[in-house]
């Protein structure tokens, strides 16, 4: 069975990540490309500003771009099953919750309701089974469709190792990251800014870290999630690399932990079975000064974690990791949850 699905905000660099993961899938079918109104009526060729590094998609190119509006989208004839939303999050506020009141499943990457009790933050080889606050989401709102969120780049950059270390009882972390521009979007940062400089600020990113991680680690009961009570502190830094975060993660655990325990645990992580999946999930290296943006970032095809240097400290394990942020980061984790939607029976 194929899959039809819209992308809402298709022409920004979250967008235009989306439509190339989706078109080659083998399960979803893209029928609807959204985003402003100056961009309504457009082909997607001339409404977005293409900067992926890979063509166009040429079944995808002459789409006519329609507004992100409840009311239009869906001609009767290409009503789309299942809805990736990658808008700023001002906008995704609105429009979201109006979608699936409609009756539309959003997967979505803005920021904004992640922390919203009755909204799931999933990162599906974390925590798949917070996709059950869907059926409450729908008997406290009344909605037809539903809201799914996936937590923020530089988050889903740390979790799978913090989750991969919890079975030795995870007390606190302490996390710096080495952010790239394509972060934050095309005009985010001017180059006079970046270029032989590094930002220590990036606006709301440190206490995203802190309170997502903490969720996505906790437990769901059938009714809500407790979240994790590890303390997570995080200082944030934007550094002149295109594309893939890299991060330096102190962590501190109950139970002692060496430095080849962690390695193991990392390796020996699950992965899942679905397309998006990589495996392994994360990808260690024993080299010290791996692993590095420019060589390790399309790791799985941008779709796994690297890891790296780690050491034992006296408390636990200091460690780096590194994930393509706009692949893994953002788009390919929205998808990754709309896969698990599909495997899950809500589509």
């Amino acid at each position: 069975m194929t899959v039809s699905v819209g992308i809402l905000g298709a022409t920004g660099v979250v967008g235009q990540r989306l439509v190339q993961l989706i078109d080659p899938h083998p399960e979803f079918e893209i029928v609807t490309l959204t985003a402003s109104e100056t961009s309504a009526g457009k082909p997607y060729r001339e409404a977005a500003k293409w900067r992926v590094d890979a063509p166009i998609p040429e079944d995808v190119a002459g789409t006519a771009v329609s507004a992100t509006d409840p009311g239009a989208i869906g001609d009767g004839n290409a009503d789309p099953d299942l809805l990736f939303s990658s808008l700023p999050s001002a906008v995704g506020e609105g429009i979201e919750p109006a979608l699936c009141e409609a009756g539309y499943v959003v997967s979505s990457n803005s920021s904004n309701a992640r922390l919203v009790e009755d909204v799931p933050l999933v990162i599906p080889e974390v925590n798949a089974d917070h996709l059950g606050l869907l059926e409450v989401q729908r008997d406290e709102r009344g909605w037809d469709g539903a809201l799914l969120k996936n937590p923020n780049c530089s988050t889903i950059t740390a979790v799978p190792t913090l989750a991969a270390l919890d079975e030795f009882g995870l007390e606190s972390v302490h996390i710096a990251t080495l952010q790239a521009v394509s972060g934050a979007g095309y005009s985010g940062v001017a180059s006079m800014e970046i270029i032989d400089n590094v930002l220590p600020y990036i606006g709301g990113e440190e206490e995203k870290m802190e309170t997502e991680s903490r969720r996505l680690l906790g437990t769901f009961d059938g009714a809500e999630v407790g979240w994790h009570d590890v303390s997570v502190a995080a200082s944030c830094n934007r550094v002149p690399t295109i594309d893939g975060h890299l991060e330096n993660v102190w962590a501190e655990t109950e139970d002692p932990l060496t430095a080849s325990e962690a390695i193991e645990a990392m390796r020996e992580y699950p992965a899942l079975d679905l397309a998006g999946s990589p495996d392994p999930l994360i990808e260690v290296f024993e080299d010290p000064d791996r692993p590095q943006p420019q060589l390790d970032r399309m790791v799985g095809e941008g779709m796994a974690i690297a890891a790296g240097g780690v050491r034992g400290t006296e408390e636990g394990v200091q460690y780096n990791c590194l994930a393509h942020n706009t692949i893994r980061g953002a788009a390919g984790a929205s998808l990754l949850n709309g896969e698990l939607l599909l495997e899950e029976g809500y589509l």
